[in-house]
């Protein structure tokens, strides 16, 4: 027997776990509720699901024969170091990867590089300018650049191109069809993947979440079926949530989840805890079913610190430098007038 969950859009609370019976009388009366149990992918409308009364959705369009439109490059790669990560690609014949501009680390002679507008997506399948730029637009507003870097192997054999990461921290490989063809990450985190698939805009819907969730109302959106190599701060943990199950973290620490995790925000109890526990005012809440991805270093907490330290941030340097003070300093070129 099934265990049935419900959740209506725009409420925080979960209705179940319900029976197949209980189910579909629930159904009846909130057509507008999505629906999960064990198997399905994800949240989805309870009035498309024929167990539970609706009518099922028509079977998708086959693909074009004598074709791989719509498909991401079939890439091999490798994860290189610990602390400081870059991801080594390999091509074969006609193959490309696509990766930020100025993420390159090395590249085979063999390999050429075109700089496009959006993720290249539409570079092979002949689409017009607009959609170009509209591809190109999606990214800016995720704080990625408005052109990308496609690189191409036109030569014979294996040939291979590396990406580094900008800033200390762990590259996770994530292959989109293994998790529903989406992902949701935050802002600047895609670094480079195959040839083929979509860097989106995930907008928040919830006006807290996006005032205090961290990563304000928009976020990177990656779809496809193929490779994607997301970058992450300092080191990364898997959480797999069950239905239902929520998981409270810092609003910086939230790397990527499922499309069928649900991420609120919720104000920290207390006014001491809420003024002097260092946390801030608010949690980010993620309710599942599905996986999420956090990250031990936000780039935001790192830079941060940096400042501080920083003489022209007011910082002090702490267990270095001459015994002479400021002075020794300038005579060891470490500041300047």
């Amino acid at each position: 027997m099934s265990q049935w969950y419900f959740h209506t859009p725009g409420h925080s609370d979960r209705i179940g776990p319900l029976d197949d019976e209980a189910a579909r009388r629930h159904a009846q009366l909130h057509r507008d509720a999505l629906a999960w149990r064990e198997g399905l992918q994800g949240w989805q409308p309870a009035g498309s699901l024929p167990e539970l009364g609706g009518q099922a959705s028509p079977p998708p369009m086959p693909p074009p024969v004598g074709g791989r439109r719509n498909r991401a490059d079939d890439i091999d790669f490798r994860i290189v170091g610990h602390e400081m990560q870059f991801v080594e690609i390999e091509l074969d014949p006609g193959e490309s990867a696509i990766a930020e501009a100025g993420a390159l680390m090395y590249k085979d002679a063999a390999v050429r590089m075109d700089t496009v507008f959006g993720d290249g997506r539409h570079e092979s399948e002949g689409a017009g300018f607009m959609d170009k730029l509209l591809s190109a637009g999606k990214r800016v507003i995720t704080g990625e650049s408005l052109f990308a870097t496609l690189y191409t192997h036109g030569g014979q054999g294996k040939a291979k191109v590396a990406f580094a990461a900008p800033y200390p921290g762990t590259v996770l490989p994530m292959k989109l069809d293994e998790h529903g063809g989406k992902l949701i990450c935050q802002k600047d985190s895609f670094l480079a993947g195959a040839r083929g698939v979509q860097v989106g805009v995930h907008l928040q819907r919830k006006v807290m979440t996006g005032l205090f969730g961290g990563e304000g109302f928009i976020m990177q959106k990656l779809e496809g079926d193929g490779w994607v190599f997301v970058h992450a701060g300092g080191c990364v943990v898997e959480r797999e949530l069950a239905a239902g199950e929520r998981i409270d973290v810092d609003t910086g620490c939230v790397v990527a989840y499922h499309a069928g995790v649900d991420m609120d925000v919720r104000r920290v109890a207390g006014l001491k805890s809420m003024f002097f526990g260092g946390e801030g005012v608010f949690l980010a809440t993620l309710t599942g079913p599905g996986k999420v991805w956090l990250q031990s270093l936000p780039f935001s907490r790192l830079a941060g610190r940096m400042y501080a330290a920083a003489p022209q941030g007011g910082g002090q340097s702490r267990g270095e430098g001459s015994v002479l003070g400021g002075l020794g300093r300038i005579l060891d070129g470490d500041n300047r007038f």
